[in-house]
């Protein structure tokens, strides 16, 4: 009889951290996934071939829901008696965490994908420090998606250093090589870009802590200089949370080269029309996006924090500058322009051999279920 093996995230969404990985331990363990939105967790469900089990969370803390799902946590695994209880994402970690220990679960694993205290000051991010500590304390073992996240949970004294793992060179789910293969995508180049433009490109939220602000002004100066550079922004602009200057969304506006496309269930084909991916982010747990456009064979600009700095290699498949620096990045991007016939096409062809070497999803997925089946055995 397989054992009972529960991961939880906030939203469904987050879910895809670990899509295809989710039916491949269904095959070793029983999975169920729990999260928000019994909708959307429905079609996870069917995606993965796993059960599913909807708990309502809210992102931001509110005390009295959060009271509430955690109650719901604790009846949940008093009645389905998992052996391992493998939380995610702040919210969702703390709660199934801290929800777990009381209820015995033997095996508690908390994922950490990245620092969300970091983007904070004052009491909030003590608040956030907290609770990473609450759900590092109740976990049995923390995984981390990085070494830069793993350094941190310890220099920041959020968790004991004997909890912490990383899994092979790190990351939650690795990439489908298929999937980000070059010659199997459509590219799309937008009718405004001339032929034998040199395109950047840009995939993620438009927020300030992306780094959006110094890209755009960056790149501004670089376009008034070069006819023939464009920028291709793929995502939301949020206007909510840590929104952009507006001086930022005006340049976006009236720069005729920059291109902001919105949000893209599918950003491949964007992605594979850049010359260069640029993510001058602050923050990040191990930055997914750059492993996909090492894929596709897209060298990088990014910026020297946690993850990032672990895909990329300051001269081998991109560059590495510091984080909220313009100057940095212009100098960075011109770099690009100038070498795209040299040394920019010997980066593009060593950039997928790297991916493929460290963050294949198959390699990755036996690391982590050979993980867990050591808990397991561990355990007995």
């Amino acid at each position: 009889m397989r054992k009972k093996f529960i991961v939880v995230t906030t939203i469904p969404a987050s879910l895809r951290f670990f899509e295809g990985q989710l039916g491949f331990l269904n095959q070793t363990f029983e999975v169920i996934a729990v999260s928000s939105d019994k909708k959307v967790l429905e079609e996870v469900g069917r995606r993965e071939g796993i059960s599913v089990h909807c708990i309502p969370m809210e992102r931001p803390i509110s005390l009295c829901k959060d009271i509430i799902s955690f109650y719901r946590f604790i009846v949940f695994f008093l009645k389905s008696k998992p052996y391992i209880v493998h939380g995610n994402t702040p919210k969702g970690g703390f709660l199934s965490m801290l929800s777990a220990k009381i209820a015995n679960v033997p095996i508690r694993i908390y994922m950490c994908h990245g620092l969300r205290y970091q983007g904070y000051g004052g009491l909030m991010r003590k608040l956030l420090q907290m609770m990473e500590r609450i759900s590092c304390m109740c976990a049995t073992e923390v995984i981390c998606v990085s070494v830069g996240v793993k350094q941190t949970l310890l220099s920041d004294h959020i968790c004991k250093e004997q909890k912490l793992k990383v899994i092979a060179y790190g990351s939650a789910n690795g990439i489908n090589l298929n999937r980000f293969d070059k010659q199997k995508i459509d590219t799309i180049i937008l009718p405004q870009i001339s032929k034998g433009s040199f395109i950047f490109c840009f995939v993620g939220r438009i927020v300030k802590d992306k780094g959006v602000n110094e890209l755009i002004t960056a790149f501004d100066r670089l376009s008034a200089e070069n006819e023939d550079v464009h920028l291709v922004m793929v995502g939301s602009i949020e206007n909510e949370q840590n929104p952009i200057a507006e001086i930022t969304k005006n340049t976006m506006q009236v720069n005729s080269h920059v291109h902001a496309v919105g949000f893209q269930s599918d950003v491949r084909p964007y992605m594979n029309q850049s010359d260069t991916f640029v993510l001058p982010s602050y923050r990040e747990g191990f930055g997914l996006v750059l492993m996909e456009a090492g894929a596709l064979g897209v060298p990088c600009i990014t910026t020297d924090i946690i993850g990032c700095n672990e895909i990329i290699q300051d001269g081998i498949n991109g560059r590495i500058i510091p984080p909220r620096d313009e100057d940095a990045l212009y100098h960075a991007m011109k770099w690009f322009y100038e070498h795209r016939n040299d040394e920019v096409k010997e980066m593009a062809r060593r950039a997928r051999p790297m991916i493929v070497e460290r963050y294949e999803q198959h390699k990755v997925w036996e690391a982590l279920l050979e993980e867990y089946r050591s808990l397991e055995n561990e355990g007995a």
